[in-house]
């Protein structure tokens, strides 16, 4: 089974349907059956992070092409970010959404080697 029927397998399970699921996340309708037609690997970040978020998956796995829920522990990790010398304070959803990113972006690493 794929990852993409796994993810529509585990909404439907939790949701009435895709379009409660879309409507719950913010994204249209349209872009949510896209992502299951086409492959989660071709979606964008920030719905991948929507999608993963509501589920409490983790974005790596995803991106790896399974399907793992979250930990419920969390480590703590150090971001260094600059930008003309200024300090940033990071909300821990921002924080969050940062790490689940750096995740994505090393699953799809993985993907091509």
């Amino acid at each position: 089974m794929s990852v993409e029927s796994e993810l529509k397998n585990l909404i439907l399970n939790k949701y009435k349907s895709l379009r409660e699921f879309a409507i719950k996340i913010d994204m249209p309708y349209s872009t949510m059956d896209t992502i299951l037609k086409r492959g989660v690997d071709k979606a964008n970040i920030n719905n991948i992070i929507k999608i993963c978020k509501e589920l409490n998956i983790d974005t790596e796995s995803l991106g790896e092409g399974r399907i793992e829920h979250k930990q419920h522990e969390r480590h703590v990790n150090t971001i260094a970010a600059h930008k003309n010398e200024i300090d940033v304070d990071w909300t821990e959803e921002e924080l969050e959404d940062i790490e689940n990113f750096k995740k994505y972006v090393l699953s799809k690493r993985k993907n091509r080697e």
